[in-house]
Order: structure tokens, then C-alpha cells, then sequence
């Protein structure tokens, strides 16, 4: 029988280098909230059982998620990572694997949670945490592992050695651990630092002092596991996302001039053998049919283009319909 998995969502931080009044978890990146990115990983990932722990906000954070199957998870006070995860230990009762990921990770694939699953399993691992490689890694909690691959602990870059700030290997905040480990490990921790707060991360020396098998998943694509903390990287996860489904349109027939350019919604679609200019937008579920033509600067929002329409230079269409063939001028501005 496999293991019973839990997704365990991080989302009761304030998110403070957002200077914003708004949740962290709340700002859009690419038409959603960033939490619900991370669901809709791990929803991919065929992980079915997910508990978020909310705090700052948290009715807010609840009402964003009626599309989600998920159980709430209160975290009063705002005490650590490692408190945010006790306080789902009855939530997750019934399973055999946890798999801690933060809210502001809007990045993340369900290809990469599947392949990390996967290699939990194989390795025989009480924790495997995901690990990624950066040039600069300053900032960051480096991984500090034995020759045979144990991971031996996590170490914070403030107390760090000159030797330890040279590993560049660091913590992508995502990890696996059997819950029966998981909560006694959690309780051991204690606050004695100078937050004052259950760090996470303490549980990889915890694991070690037991004598237990702690592994590390490293994903070579960094910019996937980084979380979201300031409006410039807001901007960075968003240009990220576009890209990616502006190379899933280019791969599946779509021309598009300059992609870094060009903003499509997820909801909306594409035809084949259409051509889009550098500067446009289709939003709002729009249908462009195949062969169109979106000429520079074009805005389509909530339109429907039947096959070979072509839409002018800077035209602006708000819920229209364009036939077969028909040419909108360059400058149009219509609201149907």
C-alpha cells in the first residue's frame, strides 16, 4: 500500500517587504493568486489531501480558496515556520507523509513535486528536502552533507563559517517527512533563538541525532523554488509564467514575434497558424480562431475571433465577435 501524502501550505505570513496591505499570498502573478499556483502544483502532482495554515488575513486567504478542496488550518500567533506546522498535526492524523511547501512559491511544477515524491521513495528517506544551486547563494540556508549524501543540517547564513558561505548549494523550502517523525521532532525544537520562533529547519540536526536517513532532491532550475518577496520579484514570477505558456502556445503552432511581449491568459485560446505581434493581450476567455492576425498593440478581451480575422495595430475589442476573414482597422475601439 503507498503512503497516505498531505500537502502542507505555508500561507499565514504578512509577507512585510511587500509593503502592501494585502496578504502575501494574495497578489497576483499571471491572472491568480500566487497560493492558488502552488495548489494547482500540487493538485498536479496527484496529491489529493491538502491542509493550508492560515493567519494574517486569514478570511481573506479563505474566501480566495472556494475552488479548493482544502482544510484551514488556524495559526494564531505568528511563532516560526515549525509552529505553523504543529498546528496542523491533527489535520494531518491520518496520513504518512507530509509535504511542507510555503504559499509564496508560485513557481513551483507538479512535475518537479512528482519527481521529489519519487525520489523520497527510492532513497528510504525519514526527510528529503529540495535543494537547488545559486551563484550567489548569500541570503540563503546552505546544506551542509557528509560523502555519502546525508544531509547533516541546514545552516542560516548569519551563522555560517567562511567555509560554509563558499557552499552554494542552498534550502528551496520544500520538504517530505514522515509524520510520526515530523511532530516529535517539531516538539523538541524549542524558541531558544533570537526570533523567539520554531524554526523548520531544526529538524534536520533533530533527524541526524536519531540516527535517521535525511536526503536531499536537487532541482537544477532555481527560479522554481524561490518564493516571492518583494514586488520585484512579484514582477520576475510573472514574466516567468507568461513565458511558459506563451512557449506552450509557440510549441502547440501559434507564431509569437516577441514573447516577452505578449500576454495571454491561461483561459483564453489560440488557434493554430495564428500569428500574434510583440505588444498584444487577449484576456477574459477570448477565443481567437485559426490563421488570425493580431497586429501590434491589439488588446482583445472577452472576444470571440473566428478563423482568419485580423485585428489592426492598437485596436482595443471588448466583448465582440469578429467573423471569418473580417479586418478590423488599425485604432479601433469597439465595446460590443
Amino acid at each position: 500500500m503507498s503512503d497516505a501524502v498531505t500537502a502542507l501550505i505555508l500561507a499565514a505570513g504578512k509577507g512585510t517587504r511587500m509593503k502592501s496591505g494585502r496578504a502575501k499570498v494574495l497578489h497576483q502573478v499571471f491572472f491568480k493568486p500566487m497560493l492558488h499556483h502552488v495548489l494547482d502544483a500540487v493538485r498536479g502532482a496527484g496529491i489529493e489531501e491538502c491542509v493550508v495554515i492560515v493567519g494574517h488575513q486569514r478570511q481573506a486567504v479563505l474566501d480566495s480558496l472556494s475552488d479548493y478542496q482544502v482544510t484551514p488550518v488556524f495559526q494564531e500567533e505568528q511563532l516560526g515556520t515549525g509552529h505553523a506546522v504543529l498546528c496542523a498535526e491533527t489535520a494531518c492524523a491520518d496520513s504518512d507523509l507530509i509535504m511542507i511547501l510555503c504559499g509564496d512559491t508560485p513557481l513551483i511544477r507538479a512535475a518537479t513535486l512528482q519527481a521529489m515524491l519519487e525520489e523520497h521513495h527510492r532513497s528510504g528517506a525519514t526527510l528529503t528536502l529540495m535543494t537547488t544551486l545559486l551563484d550567489d547563494p548569500t541570503g540563503y540556508g546552505r546544506i551542509v552533507q557528509d560523502a555519502d549524501g546525508q544531509v547533516l543540517e541546514i545552516v542560516e547564513e548569519k551563522d555560517a563559517n567562511e567555509t560554509q558561505r563558499q557552499i552554494n548549494e542552498i534550502n528551496g523550502g520544500i520538504y517530505l517527512a514522515r509524520r510520526d517523525f515530523l511532530f516529535t521532532a517539531l516538539r523538541e525544537v524549542g524558541t531558544d533563538n533570537s526570533q523567539g520562533e520554531v524554526y523548520l529547519t531544526d529538524i534536520v540536526a533533530i533527524a541526524n541525532r536519531q540516527g535517521r536517513v535525511v536526503r536531499k532532491f536537487v532541482h537544477p532550475e532555481a527560479i522554481d523554488v524561490l518564493g516571492v518577496n518583494s514586488r520585484v520579484e512579484l514582477a520576475r514570477a510573472h514574466g516567468e509564467l507568461q513565458m511558459r505558456h506563451n512557449r506552450e502556445l509557440m510549441l502547440a503552432g501559434v507564431t509569437i514575434y516577441s514573447p516577452g511581449t505578449v500576454l495571454v491568459s491561461p483561459d483564453s485560446t489560440i488557434g493554430t497558424d495564428a500569428t500574434l505581434w510583440p505588444g498584444v493581450q487577449v484576456t477574459g476567455r477570448s477565443r481567437v480562431g485559426s490563421g488570425c492576425v493580431l497586429e501590434s498593440g491589439c488588446k482583445i478581451h472577452r472576444c470571440h475571433l473566428a478563423d482568419g480575422a485580423v485585428v489592426g495595430a492598437n485596436a482595443v475589442l471588448h466583448n465582440c465577435r469578429i467573423e471569418d476573414a473580417q479586418h478590423i482597422v488599425p485604432l479601433t475601439y469597439r465595446v460590443g
